[in-house]
């Protein structure tokens, strides 16, 4: 007797998932992980409050973006939740119900401990094969940004930064990005090098 194939998870699946876990679908299986701590959800709504006044409602930059926390992608055959997501305007579809369809023009994934192995190794090469052509990977932690760019071969990385750097960074480099923003009270700028807590 044959034994059954697995059930694909779906949608439904997903809506399931308690509100203090994060739950996606790859490869047909669901995976539920439990949300990262203060550090990641204070840098990544840090973020978004320096990047949204600029780039969503074009006050002291040009707007023309979407910006959206969390939000559930099909990325082909997946479903991810990158911690921001960002399309340009014009190609911005807001799902009635659903994952979003439309691959974002940007993403950004704020590393922790319990993600940084799935962020590198999984997640990069899919918004690479997906042609996502912006990506960011920050380390609350270490207080790092990197930024890719989307070239045909993959991601080719653009700019690396570290703790009180001020710099601009593509696709947001209509304005300077004061990275010692985003690291609240852990980053020491008096501190050695790799010795912020």
């Amino acid at each position: 007797m044959s034994t059954p194939a697995p059930r694909q998870a779906t949608w439904d699946d997903l809506l399931d998932v308690r509100d203090d876990h994060i739950g996606e679908i790859v490869g047909g299986e669901l995976r539920v992980h439990p949300r990262p701590g203060a550090p990641h959800a204070e840098t990544t709504s840090d973020l978004g409050a320096l990047l949204l006044p600029a780039f969503r409602f074009g006050r002291g930059g040009p707007g023309g973006w979407v910006i959206v926390d969390e939000p559930r992608i099909q990325f082909a055959d997946d479903i991810r939740v990158p911690d921001l997501a960002g399309w340009r305007a014009e190609r911005y579809r807001r799902p009635s119900t659903g994952p979003y369809r439309v691959l974002p023009d940007w993403v950004c994934e704020v590393l922790s401990p319990g993600t940084a192995v799935i962020d590198r190794t999984e997640k990069l090469p899919l918004y690479a094969r997906c042609a996502v052509p912006w990506l960011w990977l920050i380390d609350p932690v270490a207080c790092t940004l990197e930024a890719y760019r989307r070239e045909q071969e993959g991601y080719l990385l653009i700019v690396t930064a570290h703790g009180a750097a001020r710099l601009r960074v593509p696709p947001f480099d209509a304005i300077e990005l004061e990275l010692e923003l985003l690291w609240g009270d852990r980053f020491d700028p008096n501190a050695p090098r790799g010795q912020e807590e």
